[in-house]
């Protein structure tokens, strides 16, 4: 494996992560200062800054673990309307020199107190009409939505730009062109065994009897007109050990055989755990990936979308799994979760491996890139606190509090304090901590290795 290869194949795919994180952020920054919002911070990474420039009002930086990114928004939590006069005041230069806490008994209260305190710190009184908890619900969707929206429409543009020009091998067009024809009669659980002589000659595949061919094109089969490989694949099924006579375009030539499917089992489908007797005849079809444009790209996103909504609901479950084989106490599965450090580990093997070509290479790393901000905006979407979709959440049931107030005739219910949530905000951040962590010290330990 040539290191050099491997280390700017890491380095390229960490940096693409980087700037997804950084257009993210721009997503949540653009709209809140288009509306007129206090935008002091807009940092990539996390832990100790390594360089900041301030310009205007906002500080633009860049801290030492690249594992996120945020933009200071002013205002994100209401004052405790009941003793807002209380809470904040200030001398005639427009310092905040008072700042009154209750007295807090319980954990989750006290952590309350102190977040509203500190958030209201970065106030002035010249903020006041800038506040976001005080933007109508439709402007704190937009804000907050601006960023996994970001991602998604990355994850889009890249998505289109493959099927588009290279094609989508993960939805193969499979045509019924012979690819290969198979020597011999193997059992299904050997599909991929090279046949032996002795095979060969007392055990042949019906095609291979008959004299087909790769490349030659399957038109007829038992008089009826072929139009696809499942069609095909029906037919030669439900023969049994019958005669067929396949008629195959070769060479611009039309050309009849005449032969018998044998009757062997076969799994059925990719997931079938037994293998069931029906006709065979023993050719392989000929796949390619499938292109398309814009409105076939936006259906894969659309099954897309089932598979990580599924991988959401597992991850937990998938984690633990991943901190088991870090013990030692089960293989990783290959099919698992990954981190930042994974994904460039396994950008690193494309880079440097020497059977992939270079446009393949290209490709793959494309496809991870897009697959890694098409995961991370959907995951910014669950409707928890500190993720957007918690702050997404609040502002919808904002807007539904106040509309159904108004319908009924009922004074104004007021902002939605997304400090109450705090507690459950805590919560998820830890388990999202541990669940990050697990799976950085599993991609070190026991990493997921690019197949051979």
């Amino acid at each position: 494996m040539d290191a050099l290869l491997y280390a700017a194949g890491f380095v390229l795919f960490i940096v693409g992560i980087l700037v997804s994180i950084g257009l993210h952020e721009l997503g949540h920054m653009i709209p809140a200062k288009r509306f007129g919002g206090k935008v002091t911070q807009y940092f990539i990474g996390f832990g100790p800054t390594v360089w900041s420039k301030q310009v205007g009002e906002t500080e633009y930086g860049l801290k030492a673990f690249p594992l996120g990114g945020y933009v200071k928004i002013v205002g994100m939590l209401p004052p405790d309307a009941e003793h807002l006069a209380d809470e904040i005041t200030y001398d005639a230069d427009g310092n905040q020199v008072t700042r009154v806490r209750k007295s807090n008994t319980g954990m989750f209260t006290q952590l309350i107190s102190d977040a509203r305190a500190a958030e209201w710190e970065l106030v002035g009184p010249e903020d006041s009409g800038r506040l976001f908890y005080k933007m109508p619900p439709w402007k704190k969707v937009v804000v907050m939505a601006g960023g996994p929206s970001v991602n998604i429409l990355i994850a889009f543009f890249i998505f289109a730009g493959v099927f588009a020009t290279y094609g989508n091998g993960g939805d193969p067009k499979i045509e019924p062109v012979i690819s290969q024809v198979h020597a011999c009669v193997v059992p299904a659980d050997e599909n991929n065994r090279v046949c032996t002589d002795e095979e060969i000659r007392t055990d042949p595949t019906p095609a291979y009897a008959a004299g087909l061919r790769t490349g030659d094109e399957i038109v007829e089969f038992n008089g009826t007109a072929i139009t696809g490989w499942e069609q095909l694949q029906d037919l030669i099924r439900a023969n049994g050990d019958q005669r067929a006579e396949i008629v195959v375009e070769r060479d611009g030539e039309r050309m009849t055989f005449d032969t018998r499917t044998t009757v062997t089992p076969r799994f059925l489908t990719e997931d079938a755990e037994e293998a069931e007797p029906v006709g065979f005849l023993g050719v392989s079809p000929t796949q390619s990936p499938t292109t398309g444009g814009p409105l076939y790209t936006i259906g894969q996103m659309g099954h897309m979308t089932v598979d990580v909504a599924e991988a959401l609901v597992t991850l937990p479950v998938k984690v633990f799994d991943v901190g088991q084989a870090i013990l030692g106490l089960e293989e990783r599965d290959p099919e698992g979760p990954i981190s930042i450090v994974g994904g460039g580990r396994l950008a690193g093997e494309t880079a440097a491996h020497d059977e992939i070509a270079n446009q393949d290479k290209a490709v793959g790393f494309l496809l991870m890139l897009a697959g890694f901000n098409f995961f991370i905006g959907m995951f910014n979407f669950i409707p928890l606190l500190p993720l957007d979709g918690g702050h997404i959440a609040s502002a919808l049931w904002e807007a539904v509090r106040r509309g159904f107030a108004r319908l009924r005739g009922r004074p104004d219910p007021g902002y939605v304090d997304a400090a109450k949530l705090l507690p459950i905000a805590y919560v998820v951040a830890s388990v999202m901590l541990v669940m990050g962590l697990v799976l950085i010290v599993g991609d070190l330990v026991v990493p997921v290795h690019l197949e051979s």
